[in-house]
């Protein structure tokens, strides 16, 4: 087993959605390495400005994670958007067009979101025990990603995907079952620990974490050549 299917196999052993999972924790590692390297780094202030300081939800994670850690504070940001002030100043004197284009952390995250599609359907064999196993559900986004990767190389791993997604899927609706029936005053025991936890769960198997990626249409998400995004393990 290489690092990869290490680094896939322990996101899987968790509850929720790993490939959400994986991409939570790239971007938070992204994001404070945009505040601990990237504040004066001239190559990456100009991929800001491609879209204006990131997009509406990356602006406000950066914004948050820097405030809330004393090691950052404000003043990275506070560089990052005076400059993104004066650009966008510049232009409304000059009244050139002001276009946003595409987030820089939006395109990391979908460059290591397909690469991490990949790892997963190039190791599925070994890994779809270990799903079987764990408490995890891919969310609705990453099982047709996946799904749609399988049925190109594997038709056979990907209808066991299915059958154990659905399998997967019927569960957590038990547990939510159980959550409102034990929820009634009626009931000896009221809900279980496991019941209250399968409410957040059925939000992400149908929604995925709160993530930018995960507030796209699928089958609708940009695609640049050329990016690379290594793995962190």
């Amino acid at each position: 087993m290489d690092l990869v299917s290490i680094y896939l196999r322990e996101a899987i052993e968790k509850d929720g959605c790993p490939v959400c999972r994986l991409l939570e924790k790239f971007e938070k590692d992204e994001i404070e390495t945009i505040l601990y390297e990237h504040v004066n780094n001239p190559s990456i202030r100009e991929e800001f400005k491609k879209s204006l300081g990131l997009c509406p939800y990356h602006a406000w994670r950066l914004f948050e994670t820097a405030s809330s850690n004393p090691l950052y504070g404000g003043l990275g940001v506070a560089i990052i958007y005076e400059h993104m002030l004066r650009t966008y100043i510049k232009d409304l004197k000059n009244e050139n067009p002001i276009r946003e284009g595409e987030c820089y952390l939006c395109t990391l995250i979908e460059g290591k979101e397909r690469l991490t599609i990949k790892a997963m359907s190039d190791r599925m064999k070994e890994l779809l025990p270990v799903y079987e196993k764990a408490d995890s559900v891919l969310c609705k986004r990453h099982y047709e990603l996946l799904l749609a990767e399988l049925e190109k190389q594997e038709p056979e791993m990907a209808e066991r995907l299915k059958r154990l997604h659905l399998k997967k899927l019927e569960e957590l609706r038990k547990l939510v079952e159980g959550f409102i029936e034990n929820s009634d005053y009626r009931s000896k025991r009221g809900p279980s620990r496991e019941e209250a936890t399968a409410i957040r769960l059925s939000i992400e198997a149908l929604k995925g974490k709160p993530l930018a990626i995960n507030t796209l249409k699928f089958g609708k998400t940009k695609r640049k050549k050329g990016i690379r995004v290594g793995w962190k393990v």
